[in-house]
């Protein structure tokens, strides 16, 4: 259990800021959705959440799995941690120059490529953005071996606040300063820059500034690449590459397919790529956890691989995962209608019949990550490229199938199929190559419980109480929430009553 606190705490700290920080578009995007609400405006917002979505795709290309690869040598050799710092960081520095030369020499054709044509502006701020985001990943990577989460998160959340004024004053308060000052410099910038060049150069603003905060860490690299030493990293974290960009074929690729997919005009294709992108950040309480917990568990899970007791400790993490989740989902789902709603602007609301959908799709996108780990510490790390490329056929197949007529809809749907296939292979697999005893009938019976309870919630609203007000609906969120507890507080009574905190009133 006091493994099980270590993770709990360091987990709580890396949620207050990492989400924030890789999804930053899902705290951007809520003000501009209030801002931009014209068709011509919402066809800005697509195009924010589209370069957004090839952000994902790119970061794994540049960081090709480095970071796991400084952990697990760390795990196996903590006398020559020093070593594998600067093999790692040095790796990446001289990566990312090759690759943001290559970007910006090719910025035409990717422009086109990605529907933003007129537009090059936006590849060269990419590609600064990316440098300074690919060359921070071993210095945080540092922070996490040393497990110094506070530091992390006090540098994380100091980066979201330099973006957030940022992106305020370049979209809210500078177009304000240009109509009361016609012929001032304020004026030339709103004229010269669109709002999605503006909240690039907010984000690069961001960059650079938690560059310079991880000084204390990246001024420890030296020169001194061990070549023989970066060939097996590079051999361990290289398949880390074709897993990461199946992955996140399956979390962002959905986006550029409703594009290029839906058979009507650009412009009506990119708000309807704005609204699910705006309706799927919804899932934020899901992702929030499970990205929190990706940057906690994947050190932690390393360091625990040699116990003894490791596959018991893993299955209890599991556990306390999924009831985590679960709760994530109701609190969403069962106040979608009255609360979560205003997350967004009136014109993106339209989508929201998509976000149930989408939150049991992160639900299982987080487990799936639980599940991954036995392949990462056996070294089967083919096993997981089959994994994640048939969950990036599911997704493809899905979405160029279904796009033309459900639109997203189709997309949501692919997103949890895919999902839950992954679950399924990984399991099946990782129980022969590294078993577990995860407690499924206890798994299976949150999971079923809470879309019980969430359709029960819609069948309540719907159906006895159709003319409901908030306050109803509220009151059966409530409820159906506090049900949920309870059952927990049942099934897991024996272990919350060893808890420091709730056990105190179980005794």
């Amino acid at each position: 259990m006091a493994a099980v606190k270590q993770l709990a705490g360091q987990t709580l700290w890396y949620g207050m800021s990492n989400v924030a920080a890789r999804l930053l578009n899902s705290l951007i995007l809520p003000l501009l959705s209030y801002l931009l609400v014209s068709n011509a405006q919402m066809v800005q917002q697509g195009s924010v959440t589209l370069i957004y979505s090839y952000f994902a795709l790119l970061n794994v290309i540049f960081t090709y799995g480095m970071e796991t690869a400084y952990f697990r040598f760390c795990s196996r050799e903590k006398e020559r941690q020093k070593d594998f710092f600067n093999t790692a960081f040095g790796s990446l520095l001289f990566s990312t120059i090759i690759l943001c030369l290559l970007l910006y020499a090719l910025r035409v054709p990717v422009e086109r490529f990605v529907e933003l044509e007129g537009h090059t502006e936006y590849i060269s701020l990419t590609a600064l953005i990316l440098f300074f985001d690919t060359i921070q990943t071993i210095p945080f990577a540092l922070l996490r071996q040393e497990q110094k989460p506070r530091k992390y998160a006090f540098i994380k959340v100091f980066g979201i606040v330099v973006n957030i004024i940022m992106v305020t004053f370049f979209v809210v308060i500078l177009p304000k300063l240009a109509n009361h000052y016609p012929d001032s410099i304020w004026s030339w910038l709103v004229n010269s820059f669109t709002v999605v060049s503006f909240v690039l150069i907010a984000n690069l603003i961001q960059s650079i500034f938690v560059f310079l905060m991880l000084f204390n860490e990246w001024k420890q690299f030296t020169f001194k690449i061990d070549k023989a030493l970066w060939k097996k990293m590079f051999a361990y974290s290289s398949p880390m590459i074709i897993i990461g960009l199946a992955g996140m074929v399956n979390e962002v690729i959905d986006r550029q397919m409703l594009v290029k997919l839906i058979p009507n005009t650009k412009e009506y294709a990119m708000r309807i790529q704005a609204i699910y992108s705006q309706n799927y950040k919804l899932s934020i309480i899901i992702t929030l956890f499970v990205t929190a917990f990706r940057m906690a568990a994947e050190p932690f899970f390393f360091s625990r691989s040699q116990d003894k007791n490791a596959p018991e400790l893993y299955a209890r993490v599991m556990k306390w995962f999924v009831i985590t989740v679960c709760l994530a989902f109701l609190t969403t789902a069962l106040f979608l209608d009255d609360v979560w709603k205003y997350y967004m602007g009136a014109p993106y609301r339209v989508g929201l019949f998509v976000v149930p959908i989408l939150l049991i799709a992160n639900v299982f996108s987080g487990i799936y990550y639980n599940l991954s780990i036995w392949y990462k510490i056996t070294d089967r790390m083919r096993v997981g490229i089959y994994i994640t490329l048939f969950g990036a056929a599911i997704t493809f197949a899905g979405n160029y199938l279904f796009i033309p007529k459900y639109e997203m809809l189709a997309s949501a749907w692919t997103t949890l199929i895919c999902y839950a296939s992954m679950v399924v292979v990984c399991y099946i697999s990782g129980q022969k190559y590294y078993p577990v005893p995860y407690p499924i009938k206890r798994i299976l019976t949150y999971l079923t419980v809470i879309i019980s309870l969430y359709l029960l919630h819609k069948g309540i609203i719907t159906y006895v109480f159709p003319d409901s007000n908030a306050l109803i609906r509220l009151a059966s969120g409530i409820i159906l929430f506090i049900s949920f507890l309870f059952l927990v507080l049942r099934l897991e009574r024996n272990e919350l009553k060893a808890m420091p905190v709730i056990g105190k009133f179980l005794k």
